[in-house]
């Protein structure tokens, strides 16, 4: 091999092709997030249908209809924040705080438009996007900063696109990789651009308490806070062996995240998803089974839209809870056919729960769908009870196209499902 080709591949690697030009690359990455994504979006579609309140304005809520007093809170405006209502929490418990709370209906078909819209913007400013969830996303913006004065101005300019063309704002954080750019978005809220760079990460990231560093679940934040580590300072500071004594392998990724490693690249093409899940904390443990089953309908309606939205079917569900003990269980169960239909859903997940759950105090749930095909699976029927349950299968999926196709065209709270055992 020539002497030269070694020095020709690091180039290349440091390089980014961009309209037609090669620019140096220096690493910068945007991590850009949506202020309370369902309840904006659903605020910027009233507006635009007439609506003389902004709900962002008042409080509000995603999650259930107080006229029947059921449901969770999915998301809240910060008026609705200052009465102490948290996401997750029953609905009954919101208006308790609120009386006069505004509560609507989640229409998922809206917010998977709206998402659509907002990515469809950043693929504008930057050649590689890496869409996390319904309302978040990196930009590598590496390189890029020839377009620009500065990072800020390039934020600037995608914030006010978003914010002049769909209605609504989002926060911008930007550093030198994907994890500080994160907590930086994190930070002041709504409609802010923060930066956080390896030489900020003393001054605007160490005060933090634990629990807000990215990775760190409450129960690795109990347990830090046992070992005397209240903050991310203090644990950035801490022997990487003395976590990883305690917290295993969890501890060594913490440790180095609180020092603000992270070389993880942007990825414009995503791992496609081995299943669908949606998982709840409540503000509130669930004592009770009827407790359960609103939040495990709410769960298996959120998880069943999205795989009908991306033509998917699971052949595997599961349940799974986190006791006020931070003891995490789950069940599953393999069917012998797929669907992505509510009801099979719910009346599955009620099933696995019952024999899951022990009656301790539940703090977190959630429901996942797994084995994901493209085919619609049926099993030859041999008896005709099972028969009969394949025809009560085909008059759900037809009742969840209905209801999808009604709640889009109509708006979400024209109709209603209603849990039952």
């Amino acid at each position: 091999m020539e002497r030269g080709c070694p020095k020709k591949s690091r180039i290349l690697d440091e390089t980014i092709l961009y309209k037609g030009f090669l620019f140096m690359k220096e690493r910068l990455i945007f991590h850009v997030d949506v202020n309370s994504a369902f309840l904006s979006w659903e605020a910027v579609y009233q507006l635009k249908n007439g609506a003389s309140t902004d709900i962002r304005t008042i409080p509000a809520i995603i999650g259930g209809d107080t006229s029947l007093r059921k449901g969770v809170v999915l998301a809240k405006s910060l008026p609705a924040k200052h009465f102490g209502i948290h996401t997750g929490e029953p609905v009954t418990d919101a208006l308790t705080k609120c009386p006069s709370l505004k509560s609507f209906r989640p229409n998922f078909p809206l917010y998977r438009e709206y998402s659509n819209a907002f990515i469809t913007i950043l693929k504008k400013y930057a050649p590689v996007v890496e869409q996390v969830s319904i309302d978040e996303a990196y930009l590598d913006m590496s390189g890029l900063h020839y377009f620009y004065s500065t990072p800020l101005e390039a934020a600037a300019k995608i914030q006010t696109e978003i914010r002049d063309t769909l209605g609504f704002t989002v926060n911008i954080g930007i550093s030198s990789n994907k994890l500080l750019a994160k907590m930086a978005s994190d930070f002041e809220k709504p409609d802010k651009i923060h930066t956080l760079f390896p030489q900020e990460i003393a001054e605007k990231m160490w005060h933090l308490p634990v629990r807000t560093l990215f990775f760190t679940g409450r129960a690795a934040a109990q347990k830090l806070n046992q070992l005397g580590i209240y903050t991310i300072g203090d644990l950035a500071g801490s022997d990487p062996n003395f976590l990883q004594a305690h917290l295993n392998s969890q501890g060594i990724t913490l440790w180095n995240y609180a020092n603000g490693r992270d070389d993880s690249p942007v990825k414009e093409t995503p791992d496609a998803p081995k299943g669908y899940g949606n998982s709840m904390t409540l503000s509130k443990d669930l004592t009770s089974f009827s407790e359960a089953r609103p939040v495990l309908l709410e769960l298996c309606e959120t998880v069943t839209k999205r795989l009908r939205a991306d033509h998917v079917y699971a052949q595997v569900i599961e349940v799974e809870l986190k006791d006020k003990n931070f003891r995490r269980k789950s069940h599953q169960t393999a069917l012998d056919y797929s669907t992505n239909t509510t009801d099979d859903f719910y009346q599955i997940s009620i099933k696995l729960f019952q024999e899951l759950w022990d009656g301790t105090p539940i703090r977190l749930l959630g429901v996942r769908g797994g084995k994901l095909t493209t085919d619609k699976i049926e099993q030859i029927q041999l008896f005709t009870e099972t028969a009969s349950r394949q025809k009560s299968r085909e008059k759900m999926a037809k009742l969840d196209a209905a209801l999808d196709s009604i709640q889009k065209k109509y708006g979400k709270d024209s109709v209603k499902r209603g849990s039952r055992c």
